[in-house]
């Protein structure tokens, strides 16, 4: 196998030709932050948190979709980098819905765990509201586009996967969304109801129904046997 010599952060490391630079780096235990990347299913450098600074290159760098080369120098925590993740995660949030207290992925969303890591305390940018309606028709899940961050993780693993497509990009710019054929709602789509769309989503975007209000009300109901 053919290796390759490269240093990460003043780390020399080798490792096997084709290797991204992102799977590099967490060979070293160095931290890169994601949002989109999904290994060996979604590696399309989307959301662009991962970029890093490569010496002689003209511009920062999607580490997950950047094999390594010979000679290689990459930066992972520079100035340049903090700040341009900085500004990219200030971009997501412009138009994210941020109800934090009243969503079901609180404290366990890697959006807002992103937001403490870096220190984000305050947005600078103000993007286009558009307010979609909740989709509650599944079953099995809740799809709330407010909350989305066009990552593409749930497109990816219902398209090629899970091999249903019952959901996938629509429109374009800041119109673009997660949508079902049509926009139908996601219950009159090819949808299985096996919630890996739920399972891979950042946010609170795609999450699996629960139905505790239905229980309790069976519990409360004299009539009901439980």
């Amino acid at each position: 196998m053919e290796m390759v010599n490269l240093t990460i952060d003043g780390i020399k490391t080798q490792v096997p030709k084709g290797t991204t630079v992102l799977a590099a780096a967490r060979s070293l235990n160095i931290n890169i932050p994601t949002l989109c990347f999904l290994k060996d299913i979604n590696e399309v450098g989307a959301c662009r948190m991962c970029v890093v600074e490569v010496k002689g290159a003209r511009s920062l760098q999607a580490s997950c979709v950047l094999p390594v080369a010979e000679g290689m120098e990459v930066k992972t925590n520079s100035k340049d980098v903090r700040e341009a993740r900085s500004v990219i995660l200030k971009l997501i949030l412009a138009r994210h819905e941020r109800e934090c207290l009243t969503c079901s992925r609180n404290l366990n969303c890697e959006l807002q765990k992103l937001c403490e890591e870096m220190g984000i305390d305050g947005l600078d940018f103000q993007g286009e509201k558009i307010t979609y309606a909740v989709d509650t028709a599944s079953p099995s899940v809740v799809r709330d586009q407010n909350k989305c961050i066009l990552c593409g993780d749930c497109v990816r693993m219902c398209n090629e996967v899970q091999n249903v497509g019952a959901i996938d990009f629509a429109h374009r710019g800041s119109k673009m969304t997660i949508s079902c054929a049509f926009e139908r709602p996601i219950a009159d789509s090819p949808c299985v109801g096996c919630g890996q769309c739920a399972a891979v989503c950042p946010t609170g975007a795609i999450v699996v129904k629960y139905d505790f209000h239905k229980i309790w009300k069976a519990l409360d109901d004299k009539n009901t046997k439980v």
